[in-house]
């Protein structure tokens, strides 16, 4: 059996809390099914890795997105549903991609993981983009539906299809097929 990691995609308090700086409605239902599966992969002594937004002051991101995920700010916290562990590794990015200009290979590597679930948001930008590095890494991709959110229905059908039919992902319905 290959081994596997839990990934968390950005669930952080500025795209979880109503009044963060980008709030993402759906967000609010994932968090339960997430926290189920952080729940199980500790009981399995798997690894739940945090991957967060941590933008500098000045991001040119920012043109586009708005100020969000500063670094050092309340924003930029794991919301507290699901705080991360001392033990839980933290990739801090400040692209798209959990990959992009991080040690976050590196770290799969040296456990020896094949397989990533990958849960958060955006489903179409942040889920999408680090699922679509994965898989050109090398990485089997697991995308439980009820585990990931993004701002409209639309584009989560999309990035959920893309994820399928182009990085290969396998999209389940729920969570709870991964337990």
């Amino acid at each position: 059996m290959s081994k596997k990691a839990l990934l968390i995609i950005d669930m952080l308090n500025d795209f979880v809390d109503e009044k963060g700086a980008l709030p993402v409605p759906e967000a609010k239902n994932v968090i339960s099914p997430i926290k189920n599966l952080v729940d199980y992969f500790r009981s399995k002594k798997r690894p739940v890795i945090y991957i967060c937004d941590n933008h500098l002051e000045d991001d040119p991101e920012f043109e586009v997105w708005g100020k969000h995920a500063v670094r050092g700010s309340s924003g930029a916290d794991v919301i507290d549903e699901l705080k991360p562990l001392p033990s839980d590794p933290i990739i801090y990015k400040r692209k798209f991609s959990g990959f992009f200009g991080t040690e976050l290979d590196l770290l799969l590597r040296e456990k020896e993981i094949k397989k990533l679930i990958i849960t958060g948001v955006l489903t179409n930008i942040c889920v999408l983009y680090t699922a679509s590095d994965a898989y050109q890494l090398g990485y089997k991709v697991i995308v439980p539906k009820d585990c990931v959110a993004a701002v409209d229905e639309d584009m989560h059908k999309f990035a959920l299809r893309q994820l399928e039919e182009v990085v290969g992902a396998k999209i389940v319905e729920s969570h709870t097929e991964l337990l």
